[in-house]
């Protein structure tokens, strides 16, 4: 981060246990595309970026999870080509969902980043680090695989049926993220509710016709078309990977071949956890990110 950018965020960021509430949104122009964003947190030399999942808006990131990794360090949020607030179409490929968040990387004049991306955004996240690995200095890809990983279990049918949905209701999240034993449901039920905090109108739904280029690009990933699992011996950084050992969507066997290939990573399970494992264990993986972060080896 440049010093007028973390000297930005630190004067007009109110400190507060509601920050990921109240944060405002701001909009930066990037090739003729408005992102939308927010940025909040404590100052920080290198701030955080996350890159949110499949149909996700900023929106859908837990509140919890934004405020225990903002205690620590400036935390950065947006809105992809096509999605919520921002405009434009969304892609039909990762590599150009990539090229896209790079984009609004170098419209904020942001010099390195830390990332973390979750389910289709640690696709993103993976695929903009192999193409600019002087960007990101440590790398979190959380519920996500590096596609075509040789073994792996093809996402079974209900889970695709429910994800493509035109409208996801409450049943639907607690099934795809929080799907088993009742301590998960019930963990679910508490992150729905957090997000319902937020104190602005919330993001416009996803339209169906970033879903369906959303699912292009995901199916491609999957089945190791201009997928990262061939290059992961090329991302270099420190690497956290971290599941669920439940996830439905992503498999925990994913993560784990991850990272047998690459060269220098940690793995974390999280038992009775799936996909939502980051929210379901909120401030403990928060607690592991900012370590990881924080950590000079």
């Amino acid at each position: 981060m440049t010093f007028n950018m973390e000297t930005r965020m630190s004067e007009e960021v109110q400190r507060d246990a509601g920050q990921a509430d109240t944060a405002p949104t701001r909009v930066v122009t990037a090739d003729g595309i408005q992102f939308a964003y927010r940025a909040f947190g404590a100052p920080s030399l290198v701030p955080l970026l996350l890159c949110q999942r499949f149909r996700g808006t900023m929106d859908d990131w837990d509140p919890l999870f934004l405020d225990a990794l903002a205690a620590k360090r400036s935390v950065i949020i947006f809105d992809n080509v096509g999605v919520g607030r921002s405009s434009g179409e969304s892609p039909q490929s990762i590599a150009e969902m990539a090229d896209h968040a790079s984009s609004f990387v170098d419209a904020l004049k942001l010099g390195q980043i830390d990332l973390l991306g979750w389910s289709m955004g640690g696709a993103v996240a993976q695929a903009l680090t192999l193409a600019r690995p002087s960007l990101v200095r440590r790398l979190i890809v959380a519920g996500s695989g590096p596609g075509g990983v040789p073994g792996n279990r093809p996402m079974p049918t209900l889970v695709i049926q429910t994800a493509t949905k035109p409208v996801n209701e409450d049943d639907d999240f607690l099934y795809l993220f929080f799907d088993g034993s009742d301590a998960r449901r019930e963990a679910g039920r508490q992150y729905l509710s957090r997000l319902r905090r937020r104190v602005e109108p919330p993001s416009p739904p996803t339209r169906m016709e970033t879903i369906r280029a959303m699912a292009v690009a995901l199916g491609d990933w999957r089945s190791g078309k201009n997928a990262a699992f061939e290059r992961l011996p090329d991302l270099k950084q420190p690497t956290l990977v971290a599941n669920g050992v439940h996830d439905i969507m992503v498999g925990a066997y994913d993560s784990y071949v991850m990272s047998q290939h690459l060269p220098n990573a940690e793995l974390v399970l999280y038992s009775d956890a799936g996909h939502g494992f980051l929210f379901q264990h909120a401030e403990r993986f928060a607690e592991r990110v900012n370590r990881f972060l924080d950590s000079t080896r």
